[in-house]
């Protein structure tokens, strides 16, 4: 199934010897949560089997890291296939300063998530940034990007964060219609990217009326699926409702479906169990995706199907 990407971010940081290896990419969720640091750094070197030399500039989020430090691993690799036995590479290309997600492990080796994840990089003011999942990444401003990365780190870290800036940069960024794909969209749009992903991580309340339209703005399939994830944060009986309406809905997306079961996943259903398990019945089982090039290493990212995501589902219920 081809998806449309977000950003026009094709990964030309990987190199060409990557592409022998596969891995599953971890969401955003996963690698911000097992990471230990949330640094921004000057990238001084690397090297693609070695790794990468970096200066920290601050650290926004965990214990202090100062200086010059290596990243010499990965923390959340997990390989389909390789080549010859060659994993991943470090390959920051014209990478000069970056966010990264680090994490130390039991070798006292620093590490980031995988090759293609972990790191945010700036951009002439801007942060190529992930807050959902590599292949789905946002242009934001550097200002934005660390109040709402650092809260949502910290969040998942147990720490307090600035909840006033945060509750009101979603509230001004929803008020307004859903964007699109346009030229003139595009700040709007990833701007309402972030603010759908800050409510998901958050789970912040108060704003069902804000998520709705883009839940139901058919003609953004990336609006539709924040919003999907940002309705976690709403365990109720009309959220139920507008979720089942999406997934017995076979002209919508099935990657939109699937996020919509996994949400519903959260809330333990058991009274549509017997529903759910009429779905499934004739629920379709195609293998879905990210789409992209299929020579991209992160293709083997899992993502089940339809009807394996709804026998998921119901087994738990």
């Amino acid at each position: 199934m081809k998806l449309k990407t977000l950003l026009l971010l094709a990964f030309a940081i990987l190199s060409a010897n990557t592409f022998a290896t596969t891995w599953n990419e971890p969401w955003a969720d996963k690698v911000i949560k097992e990471a230990q640091y949330f640094v921004l750094a000057k990238v001084k070197s690397f090297d693609e089997d070695k790794g990468v030399t970096i200066e920290i500039i601050k650290t926004l989020g965990g214990p202090e890291l100062k200086g010059k430090i290596e990243i010499t691993a990965f923390y959340l690799l997990h390989e389909g296939s390789s080549s010859e036995g060659h994993g991943g590479d470090f390959d920051f290309g014209d990478i000069k300063e970056s966010y990264f997600f680090i994490k130390k492990n039991d070798k006292g080796k620093y590490c980031i998530a995988t090759p293609s994840t972990g790191f945010d990089y700036v951009y002439e003011g801007n942060v190529h940034a992930t807050y959902r999942h590599s292949y789905h990444q946002a242009l934001v401003p550097v200002d934005v990007y660390e109040k709402t990365m650092t809260a949502i780190f910290n969040n998942y870290h147990g720490l307090p964060y600035d909840s006033k800036y945060i509750n009101d940069y979603v509230k001004d960024i929803l008020s307004h219609k859903p964007a699109g794909f346009s030229e003139s969209e595009m700040k709007t749009f990833f701007a309402q990217h972030v603010a759908l992903e800050c409510i998901y991580h958050l789970r912040l309340t108060g704003y069902y009326s804000y998520i709705l339209p883009f839940l139901n703005d058919t003609a953004n399939f990336h609006n539709e699926v924040s919003a999907a994830r940002a309705l976690i944060a709403y365990n109720t009986p009309e959220t139920k409702k507008e979720l089942m309406n999406v997934i017995r809905d076979t002209a919508r997306s099935q990657f939109l479906q699937v996020i919509c079961l996994w949400t519903l996943t959260e809330f333990k259903p058991k009274e549509l169990k017997e529903e759910l398990t009429k779905i499934k019945a004739t629920a379709p089982d195609e293998d879905l995706g990210f789409g992209g090039n299929i020579m991209d290493p992160r293709i083997g990212t899992y993502f089940p199907s339809v009807k394996e995501a709804l026998e998921k589902l119901i087994a738990l219920l």
